[in-house]
């Protein structure tokens, strides 16, 4: 039995969510990801956030990071392709001092 998800009308949302789904093999946790992913987003713009994903190699990385322009600004250059074009999300490491990404599907968990 296929179920329709609809949490969003936000084309990035959905988009999200479309990805997850391919890369997963699962709506459900497509849904959830995006969900947490959003919810990752808006913290990492409002301040730094702290938030753990898996790594290529299946390790877990404990993270804190932001994309908050007074905390990063001289890190930004504004060259440079989006990290959404590649499905993943950029945020500035605040321990390495520098930026990383992870991919949406990744993510675990975010305090």
């Amino acid at each position: 039995m296929k179920t329709n998800m609809i949490i969003s009308n936000d084309s990035r949302m959905v988009t999200r969510m479309a990805v997850i789904a391919r890369r997963t093999g699962s709506e459900l946790m497509a849904g959830a990801k995006a969900v947490l992913v959003e919810a990752l987003k808006d913290k990492m713009r409002n301040g730094i956030a702290h938030f753990v994903f898996q790594k290529k190699d299946g390790s877990y990385r404990e993270a804190w990071g932001t994309t908050n322009r007074s905390l990063a600004e001289k890190y930004i250059n504004g060259n440079g392709v989006t990290r959404e074009a590649y499905a993943t999300t950029a945020y500035f490491d605040v321990e390495a001092g520098g930026w990383r990404s992870f991919r949406w599907e990744n993510l675990v968990m975010v305090y």
